[in-house]
């Protein structure tokens, strides 16, 4: 049902939006969580409080995978489930920038089917369902069709820059750029602003699973570093690597990596 499934989405994250810009980021309590995995704050849990609770009584039947909410196996016994990260770019918005984004996604099966990134600083709402196209604030958007490096721009991270992590053992010669949420990235993307997106290090359904169907239903491709498509709602809920872009690119960047 991604079709009744993508209303409901788009209102929780307008209800998100809210929430989050009713703290003010720089002086919000934070702190940092065990095991250097990163730094949460009161918005976050405020924003994962509000959403799962509207989002489970919607859909009692869903199960819930979150950044901000302890795992456990239960999801795994669900059809659907919800995937949620309240705030991505939390060190974003804790600065005061404009680039955290919520992200929300529902997967069947190991699927998305209905997804939302959500920027209300940026006023940028990215929507899909599955078969029905992908979507900025409500006009089509397609991803690009650029196949050639050197006219390449490409969100990447220094790291993934290195030269042992490619096949000829140098970076191909795109330019690269960066944005701190892996959501955001994922939009930007879809819309063809960047022509790809990569990461070499092992990521989080929350922050992948909303692009992925946004990216897919933009035309582009999505896979891990390996070129294997994504499932979602495993039981270890992280990825090896994300790889996104225009379909051309997307396969360039597989077929250069070592």
């Amino acid at each position: 049902m991604p079709a009744a499934d993508l209303p409901l989405l788009i209102d929780a994250a307008r209800m998100a939006g809210r929430i989050a810009t009713s703290f003010v980021g720089t002086s919000t309590k934070r702190w940092d969580k065990p095991d250097g995995a990163g730094p949460v704050t009161e918005a976050d849990l405020a924003v994962n409080d509000m959403l799962q609770q509207t989002l489970l009584l919607a859909r009692p039947d869903y199960g819930w995978l979150s950044e901000e909410t302890e795992d456990g196996i239960i999801r795994l016994g669900h059809d659907r489930v919800f995937i949620v990260d309240p705030i991505d770019g939390t060190r974003s918005f804790t600065e005061g920038a404009t680039t955290w984004a919520h992200a929300l996604a529902v997967a069947e099966h190991g699927e998305v089917t209905a997804a939302v990134i959500y920027l209300p600083l940026r006023n940028l709402l990215y929507t899909a369902a599955r078969g029905a196209g992908a979507y900025l604030n409500g006009a089509r958007i397609n991803a690009s069709g650029q196949a050639d490096f050197s006219l390449s721009t490409i969100l990447a991270a220094r790291p993934a820059m290195a030269g042992p992590l490619w096949r000829d053992g140098i970076c191909p010669p795109f330019k690269p750029a960066y944005r701190p949420s892996l959501a955001y990235r994922l939009g930007l993307v879809a819309q063809s602003r960047f022509d790809a997106m990569l990461t070499l290090r092992p990521s989080w359904e929350w922050d992948i699973a909303a692009g992925a169907l946004i990216v897919s239903e933009a035309g582009g491709a999505i896979t891990n570093q390996r070129g294997a498509p994504l499932r979602f709602n495993s039981a270890d809920p992280r990825l090896d690597g994300v790889v996104a872009g225009g379909r051309a690119i997307h396969a360039a960047v597989i077929d250069a990596l070592a």
